[in-house]
């Protein structure tokens, strides 16, 4: 579905972009998604709305038969500089693939009234996909900005953009997400 509206209680959701990511290649330039993430994370903030900043510190016990095993190299987990991470920016600390999972997030976001979340971040089909899938299960609307998105597979990230994310919520680009944020706050204040 295209993106049609923000509820006034919205909030950013940016997940993994970390240092230890970041050198992944990934399918679409990850300077740019990252780039993406950050404008969106600026016109939350200046709007005066929740910025989640998530990063992903281990991964769940179970067996697989792929996965990363054994010690993250140092600085693995360290934020991207370009998100410019703020005082007022909530960061969760993830094991799992979804950052619902095992954290405090949506009791966090409940606690703000939060109705809403846009979800950002690599891996589209992983933990993206996953964050999305909660959020939507556990009642929030989401929207999705496929442009600030990125996969290590394009396979995987196609069959998430076209056939799993109409199915959780709406889809645009940065740019549409911030000129829509920008009107319905606008409209807010009339």
């Amino acid at each position: 579905m295209p993106l049609t509206t923000l509820d006034p209680n919205t909030a950013l959701i940016v997940i993994d972009l970390q240092k230890g990511i970041a050198g992944l290649p990934t399918v679409h330039p990850f300077g740019e998604v990252a780039d993406n993430a950050s404008a969106l994370a600026a016109a939350f903030r200046k709007h005066g709305l929740p910025v989640v900043l998530v990063n992903a510190d281990g991964g769940a016990p179970g067996r697989t038969e792929q996965s990363f095993r054994g010690s993250l190299p140092p600085g693995w987990a360290e934020l991207l500089p370009t998100l410019n991470q703020q005082a007022s920016d909530y960061l969760v600390t993830k094991q799992t693939w979804g950052a619902f999972t095992n954290t405090d997030l949506r009791d966090r976001l409940r606690t703000l009234g939060v109705t809403q979340v846009v979800v950002v971040g690599v891996a589209t089909s992983i933990g993206v996909e996953s964050t999305a899938r909660s959020a939507f299960e556990l009642g929030f609307n989401v929207t999705l900005a496929t442009d600030a998105m990125t996969d290590l597979n394009a396979d995987a990230h196609t069959n998430s953009v076209t056939r799993i994310f109409p199915r959780l919520g709406e889809t645009g680009t940065t740019r549409e997400v911030i000129a829509l944020l920008a009107s319905t706050r606008e409209t807010g204040r009339k």
